[in-house]
């Protein structure tokens, strides 16, 4: 069993009782991935398998899960609102590597002005307070990262596995959850300006996590260039993709 199989389905199940789900299309070649790689002197199957919906107010659901033994377990799972809603971002980075766990979760926002901290950071922070002791901070990210992330953000590098089972497992349903609500809460948005304002941030959101994806360089050596690239702005991080195919 994977580590991280247990958020997939408790995402999948959650999602299915609360939303109307529909089927997002993933690209030929982008369900299921398998790869040969040497661990020390043992050769290891690496699967990625990929996983998408949609709902009315989310335009992607998506997750891309990586197994690939104890040393390389990996599960990334992100929901894109529509552009016609101010939600944040959900955002779920959760692996496992021969150093160690990193696990990253929050709402990533896409503006940060007071009004917006207050609909959809504060509701969270008590959350988020209630996991720091458990999952303490973990240490230093870039920059320039900085600005993707939301006062909410669980960031943080656990011991032991056990904690990633039991703590880590439960920050994500609860961090899921009060995302469904934000959802659930949300409004259509008219306003042409505050539309394009959102449609920006987006495409910011998306560029920056394209250029800068953590798994670029695991995945090149697994598949290759040309496949890794696909991926990342095909189906990862598509929409400028999807709105070029709409002009």
């Amino acid at each position: 069993m994977s580590l991280y199989q247990p958020f997939l389905d408790y995402a999948l199940a959650l999602m299915q009782q609360r939303l109307s789900l529909e089927p997002y299309p993933i690209p030929k070649g982008f369900e299921r991935k398998e790869a040969l790689t040497k661990q020390g002197k043992r050769e290891e199957l690496v699967i990625t398998t990929s996983h998408a919906f949609k709902s009315p107010k989310l335009r992607q659901i998506r997750a891309a899960h990586v197994q690939g033994g104890k040393g390389l377990q990996v599960l990334n799972f992100v929901i894109f609102p529509e552009l016609n809603y101010d939600l944040p971002f959900f955002g779920a980075d959760l692996v496992t590597l021969p150093g160690g766990h990193l696990i990253a979760l929050d709402m990533q926002p896409l503006f940060h002005d007071a009004t917006y901290k207050k609909k959809y950071s504060d509701p969270i922070l008590p959350i988020f307070q209630s996991y720091k002791e458990d999952l303490p901070w973990g240490g230093d990210f870039p920059e320039e990262a900085k600005p993707f992330f939301s006062p909410a953000f669980l960031w943080s590098r656990p011991q032991e596995t056990e904690i990633v089972e039991t703590k880590v497992l439960e920050a994500f349903k609860d961090y899921l959850k009060a995302y469904l609500d934000l959802v659930e809460q949300a409004e259509f948005v008219t306003d042409n300006q505050r539309l394009e304002e959102i449609k920006n941030a987006q495409l910011r959101y998306i560029g920056y996590r394209a250029e800068k994806d953590p798994a670029r360089g695991m995945f090149t050596r697994l598949y290759g260039q040309d496949w890794t690239e696909e991926y990342i702005h095909g189906f990862l991080f598509d929409l400028e993709r999807q709105l070029t195919r709409q002009q």
